[in-house]
This record gives C-alpha cells, sequence and structure tokens, in this order.
C-alpha cells in the first residue's frame, strides 16, 4: 500500500512539474509583445488609394491574373477597406469590403460581393481561414491581427538583406482564434527599423502547409512604408503547390475619401 501512495505521489508531482514546465515555455514574452505592439501601433496612412496587380501560380506554373482598386480609411482608432476588381471583365466588379476593428473584444465584420450572383455575402468566422480569391491569403489575413490574442516569443535578432531584424514567435492563445486564422504558428520577421514585417513563415491549422511571405519592394511614400511587392509560397512538405505575386502601385494618401465610400450598399455598385 505504501508503494502505491508513493507511486501515486510521485506520479503527481510529475504531472504538476510537466505542466508548471510547459507554462514556463509557454509564457508570454514581454519584449516580442512589445515589438508586436509597434508593429500593429505602426502608422500606415489614412485615405489612401492604390492599384493592385495579383498574380497566382498554380503547381503546373499556369497563370491567373487579377486587377484591383483599392481604398481605405481610418475611423478613429478602426479602419475600413474596400476593393473592387476592374480585370478581368468575367469578374470585374466583385468586391470585398472589410472594417478592422480595434477593440480585441469585437470580430471584424467582411463582405464579399458576386455580381454574377447580385448577391453579398457576409464572410463568418468559421470561413475566415479559408482563401482569398483564389490566393494564399486567407480572409484572416485581410485585416490586422489582434496582439492579445497571441502568445509571443524573441527568438533572436539577425540580419535579413543588411536590414536588423528580430525573429519572433506568434501563437494563438485558443483553439478558436486558430481555427479562426487558419494557423497554429508562426515566425515573423520584423524589421528593427520601421516595424514592417518583411518575411513570415505560416503553419497552417490543418498542418498539410507551411507558407513563406515576403517583402520584395518596400518604400517610403509620404513618410509611410508600404509593401509594394511581396510573394507568398504554399508547400506541402518541399513541393511548392501555389504561389501568390502582388504588386501595388499608384499608391496615394490623404484623398479625401468619403464615408458612404465603406458601406455594403457602395460595395454592390461596383467601380
Amino acid at each position: 500500500m505504501k508503494q502505491i501512495i508513493l507511486m501515486n505521489s510521485c506520479l503527481a508531482v510529475l504531472f504538476i512539474f510537466s505542466h508548471a514546465f510547459t507554462a514556463i515555455v509557454m509564457a508570454d514574452d514581454a519584449a516580442a509583445r512589445q515589438i508586436m505592439q509597434q508593429v500593429e501601433d505602426r502608422d500606415d496612412g489614412d485615405h489612401m488609394t492604390s492599384d493592385l496587380l495579383m498574380v497566382l501560380v498554380d503547381k503546373n506554373g499556369s497563370k491567373r491574373k487579377k486587377w484591383f482598386q483599392t481604398f481605405s480609411k481610418d475611423f478613429g482608432m478602426d479602419e475600413k477597406r474596400i476593393m473592387f476588381i476592374k480585370d478581368p471583365p468575367d469578374i470585374r466588379n466583385t468586391g470585398f469590403l472589410t472594417h478592422d476593428y480595434d477593440d480585441p473584444h469585437r470580430d471584424d465584420d467582411q463582405w464579399l460581393f458576386l455580381p454574377a450572383l447580385g448577391k453579398t455575402k457576409r464572410i463568418a468566422s468559421q470561413d475566415k481561414s479559408s482563401s482569398f480569391m483564389g490566393s494564399d491569403l486567407n480572409y484572416s489575413d485581410m485585416t490586422q491581427r489582434n496582439t492579445e490574442d497571441y502568445d509571443y516569443k524573441l527568438l533572436k535578432e539577425t540580419t535579413i538583406n543588411t536590414h536588423k531584424v528580430w525573429l519572433i514567435e506568434s501563437v494563438p492563445k485558443t483553439r478558436d482564434i486558430e481555427d479562426e486564422n487558419g494557423y497554429k504558428k508562426s515566425v515573423l520577421a520584423v524589421r528593427q527599423d520601421n516595424f514592417v514585417v518583411i518575411k513570415a513563415k505560416m503553419w497552417t491549422s490543418d498542418g498539410k502547409y507551411i507558407k513563406y511571405r515576403s517583402v520584395k519592394n518596400l518604400e517610403q511614400i509620404d513618410d509611410i512604408w508600404v509593401v509594394l511587392e511581396s510573394h507568398i509560397v504554399k508547400k506541402q512538405g518541399k513541393r511548392v503547390v501555389h504561389q501568390t505575386f502582388m504588386k501595388q502601385s499608384q499608391v496615394r494618401f490623404n484623398q479625401g475619401l468619403s464615408d458612404r465610400l465603406f458601406t455594403i450598399r457602395r460595395l454592390e455598385k461596383g467601380l
């Protein structure tokens, strides 16, 4: 009997120790969180308009191109964005509207308008991990992530293309957050001079793929750092299964955009 009691006591101690060790490993990193907060707070301009070219490349190298016109505006601490497809003609005026709320307890709102059906679809939380218009972006990638939803860990400092960066691991705090965003873990490279994420490695929540996102062209426009070109590669093991290239041009700020532009009614009118 004493041996059983002693064995149970030892198991209890091991159980407590293992859980305590896990808690220590997964504990949030204050330095990393401060960096990511500065990433979130970075000035990204206001009343912005731009043209966007998205090139989708499948596993066989076949390409599809989509041209968008985009608009964004700050509403206090919130941000609203709307974008329309200009070309190709068969999907022209397909539109996407997003309300990105600063309140971490409020889900961002997203709507997709499909002119062929004449209907607007609200993107539900459970659908935000799906592909955005056939690209390697998720709908969740189209809004800024709330720092409160993630635990962060500063892995190391290094250099990428002569720029000093922090490498930060980002892990969703709950399974619900992971399911909504579609990623179980990310490693982000944050430039130390401007707090722009210039590279990211993202593990999908289904365990099938890893996405690699890199900034190819970053410039200052009106003192705002703007990503002009980026590339996303989705891999299954070592095999590339899909790629997305994005190129932004005609970027302008302070365009005096009307509040009425960022509504469902306007979304359904198209360009």
